[in-house]
C-alpha cells in the first residue's frame, strides 16, 4: 500500500466513528417521534450511549492489538461496527437501539485504537507526524459534513437509512482492509496479555500528578463537547428553530474547531502548550460565564448565542489538544498504556458528566453555559493542583524555550 492510499485508509477508518455520531444529530426528533419518547431529552441517549461504548471499551483494545496483532482487532472492530449498524435500523424498541449504539461505540473503539496503533508502527518522528496531519485533515472535513448527510437521508427517507448507509460503508472499509492492508506487528515484538501491566498503568498515571490533574481537566472537556452534541440540535431546533439549516450551523462551529487546531499547530512552538492552553482555559470559563448570567435574563439571540459557541468550540478545541500531549509529557515508554487509560477516563467520565448536562436541558441555554462554566472552573483547579498552583509556565520551559525544535 503506498503513502497515499495508507493516508486515506486511515482517515476514513478514524473519520468513521464521527459519522457515526455526528450523522445522527438532524434524526434525533423523527427517532423519539418513532418510539414515542415522552421526554425529548431522552433521545440524547443515542449520542451519549455511543460514547459510553465508546469510552469504556478503549482501555481493552491497546493490550489486545498488542498481544494478537492489529489487523485481527480492527477487522473484528469493523465488524462489529458494521454488523449492529445494519441491526439499529432493524430496531424495533428504544432500549433496543440503545444497546446496540453501545455495541456500535465498542466497535469504533477497536477502530479508532488500531488505526493508530497502525500509525505508530508505521512510521516514527516527523513521518509520523506527517502522516497524522494528513489524516486529521480528512478526520476534521468529516463532522463538517456529516450533519448535512444526515439531514439529507431524514428529508427523504426514514432514519432507518441512517444506519443502514453507514453500515454500508462499514462494510467497504471491512473489505478494504481485508483486501489491502496487512499486519503491522510482527509476531516477535507483541506483549503477552497481563493484567498487572494494565493495573501498573493505572498505578502509575494516577501518581503523577501531571498526568492525573490534566486528565482531569481532559476529562471536563470531553464533558463539554459531549453536552454540546447531545444538546445541539435542541437548542438550535426548538430554541432558535433552525429546522433544517442545523447541518449548516453545526458545520461552521465544527469549521472554528478545525480553523483552531491549525492555529495552535502554528503558534505552539513560540508559545508553548502551557500558555496556549490555560490562557484558553481561562478565557473558556469567563465567556461560559458570560454567557449564564445572560441566559438567566432570558434568551440571548442567536447570533449572540452561535458567536460563544463557536468561540467557546475553539477554546475546546486548543485546550484538548495540548493538555492530551501535556500529560503524556511523563510518561516516555508507558505513553501507549497511558494513552489507553487516559482515553478511558476521559471519554468514559465525560460521556457520563456531558451526558448528565444534557438530561438537564430546559428549553434554555442555562444548562450548558452553566454546566461550561463549571467545568471551567474545575479545570482551572485541577491544572492549579498538577502545576503545584503556577499556570503558564512549567520547570521545563525554560530549557526548551532555548530549543524550539524540542517541542515538536
Amino acid at each position: 500500500m503506498g503513502l497515499t492510499e495508507f493516508v486515506i485508509t486511515i482517515a476514513l477508518m478514524t473519520a468513521s466513528v464521527a459519522v457515526a455520531i455526528d450523522s445522527m444529530l438532524p434524526a434525533l426528533p423523527s427517532i423519539g417521534r418513532s418510539f414515542d419518547i415522552s421526554d425529548a431529552n431522552d433521545a440524547q441517549l443515542v449520542i451519549g450511549v455511543f460514547f459510553f461504548g465508546f469510552g469504556f471499551s478503549q482501555i481493552f483494545f491497546g493490550s489486545l492489538s498488542d498481544a494478537f496483532g492489529r489487523r485481527v482487532v480492527l477487522m473484528g472492530g469493523l465488524c462489529v461496527f458494521t454488523l449492529s449498524m445494519f441491526a439499529a435500523s432493524q430496531a424495533t424498541s428504544f432500549e433496543l437501539l440503545l444497546a446496540l449504539r453501545f455495541i456500535q461505540g465498542i466497535g469504533a473503539a477497536a477502530i479508532r485504537i488500531t488505526t493508530l496503533a497502525i500509525v505508530r508502527d508505521c512510521f516514527g518522528g516527523r513521518e509520523m507526524a506527517r502522516v497524522m496531519s494528513y489524516v486529521m485533515i480528512v478526520f476534521m472535513i468529516v463532522p463538517i459534513v456529516a450533519p448535512s448527510f444526515g439531514q439529507l437521508v431524514v428529508s427523504y427517507a426514514s432514519w432507518h437509512w441512517i444506519f443502514t448507509l453507514i453500515g454500508c460503508i462499514g462494510s467497504v472499509l471491512f473489505f478494504w482492509a481485508l483486501t489491502r492492508m496487512k499486519e503491522s506487528l510482527p509476531r516477535e515484538e507483541r506483549l503477552p496479555l497481563s493484567v498487572s501491566a494494565v493495573l501498573s498503568g493505572f498505578r502509575t498515571v494516577l501518581t503523577n500528578r501531571i498526568t492525573c490533574g490534566y486528565m482531569i481537566g481532559m476529562t471536563l472537556f470531553t464533558a463539554v463537547i459531549c453536552a454540546y452534541i447531545v444538546t445541539v440540535q435542541q437548542v438550535f431546533g426548538e430554541i432558535y428553530g433552525l429546522g433544517e439549516w442545523l447541518p449548516i450551523a453545526f458545520a461552521a462551529t465544527a469549521s472554528g474547531i478545525a480553523a483552531a487546531n491549525f492555529a495552535n499547530g502554528f503558534f505552539v512552538r513560540s508559545f508553548g502548550m502551557r500558555r496556549i492552553s490555560h490562557t484558553a482555559m481561562i478565557l473558556f470559563t469567563i465567556l461560559a460565564a458570560a454567557g449564564y448570567l445572560m441566559s438567566l435574563a432570558g434568551t440571548p439571540t442567536f447570533v449572540v448565542s452561535y458567536v460563544m459557541f463557536s468561540v467557546l468550540l475553539m477554546f475546546f478545541a486548543v485546550i484538548a489538544t495540548n493538555f492530551t500531549a501535556i500529560s503524556l509529557e511523563p510518561m516516555g515508554h508507558l505513553a501507549g498504556t497511558a494513552t489507553a487509560i487516559t482515553g478511558f477516563v476521559s471519554t468514559t467520565g465525560g460521556a457520563l458528566i456531558g451526558g448528565t448536562v444534557g438530561q438537564l436541558f430546559d428549553g434554555t441555554l442555562k444548562p450548558l453555559f452553566g454546566g461550561f462554566a463549571v467545568f471551567g472552573l474545575l479545570t482551572i483547579v485541577a491544572t492549579l493542583w498538577a502545576e503545584r498552583g503556577k499556570l503558564f509556565t512549567h520547570p521545563g520551559d525554560k530549557d526548551v524555550a532555548h530549543d524550539p525544535g524540542a517541542q515538536v
